[in-house]
């Protein structure tokens, strides 16, 4: 090991980036999978048959999107609009829920003759309570609302949040100052140095982003201050080569589309 490797390592171990973050949803491995819309691969993204293949396929996460319909109603869906994904046109939020639940998601081909809905968020917890944990892309909701419902179910402590823009940030720090909350590097971090300014600016507890967003050095500063890093890899280029590098600079989570492949992956590295 070369000298300077030494002494950057032996730097990371007495860092302090200022604060302490929330703790996770309790870990069962040591690398988190997280299904990226649930597995979308057999059945359309963000339904409650991926979700519940997600969590058969061992991922430690589904991640949905959850919006609010016009009626103040919380429900799961990737878009703005519904016009991509179902057999209808318009806007979550200028839509009630039993318009919403009257949709039908479209199938991934034509030989599919199933029928999809799109899920409430109350079926999403009671479908994954002590299965699989969620990820929760904030699009467009309250945290107030979404927090009760959590509580409900008791589930509190079986999810995470990823912000979306500052003002949801301030609203889940005031609602629930424990839940833990991810964040996406912008684009003017690139160095351990812009890493430790914007943590201690803006005090993430997971960080996210793409992958190749980050470096040895950053995810050696990030875990030596108590974060997790569980970026992006989905996308076409996806594969072992993808995981292997992520695996190379020290990530030990990830978010993906084919949450059954990454499980096997690491079963045959070892990691699971």
């Amino acid at each position: 090991m070369k000298f300077t490797t030494i002494i950057s390592l032996l730097l990371l171990t007495l860092v302090d980036i200022g604060y302490k973050p929330n703790p996770v949803p309790k870990k069962k491995h040591s690398f988190i999978v997280i299904a990226h819309r649930g597995d979308h691969t057999q059945y359309p993204e963000n339904t409650l048959e991926g979700y519940a293949m997600a969590a058969k396929n061992e991922a430690d996460y589904v991640e949905i999107d959850l919006r609010t319909t016009s009626d103040n109603q919380l429900v799961s869906m990737h878009d703005g609009s519904v016009n991509r994904m179902t057999n209808g046109k318009g806007l979550i939020k200028d839509l009630t829920l039993q318009q919403v639940e009257a949709l039908k998601v479209n199938p991934r081909n034509n030989t599919d003759t199933a029928t999809y809905r799109v899920p409430t968020f109350e079926q999403i917890l009671k479908l994954c309570r002590n299965k699989i944990h969620i990820y929760i892309d904030f699009k467009e909701a309250d945290a107030t609302a979404t927090l009760t419902m959590l509580k409900q179910y008791h589930m509190e402590k079986q999810v995470l949040v990823y912000i979306n823009k500052p003002s949801q940030y301030t609203d889940w720090r005031k609602t629930d100052p424990s839940m833990p909350l991810m964040l996406s590097l912008p684009d003017s971090v690139k160095s351990t140095a812009s890493l430790q300014s914007f943590l201690n600016k803006y005090q993430p507890d997971v960080l996210d982003g793409d992958y190749t967003d980050y470096n040895a050095d950053m995810v050696a500063l990030a875990k030596a201050g108590g974060l997790q890093v569980w970026p992006d890899a989905q996308g076409p280029k996806e594969g072992s080569a993808v995981w292997d590098k992520a695996i190379s600079i020290g990530l030990t989570g990830l978010q993906t589309d084919n949450p059954h492949a990454l499980v096997q992956y690491l079963k045959s590295k070892g990691l699971r």
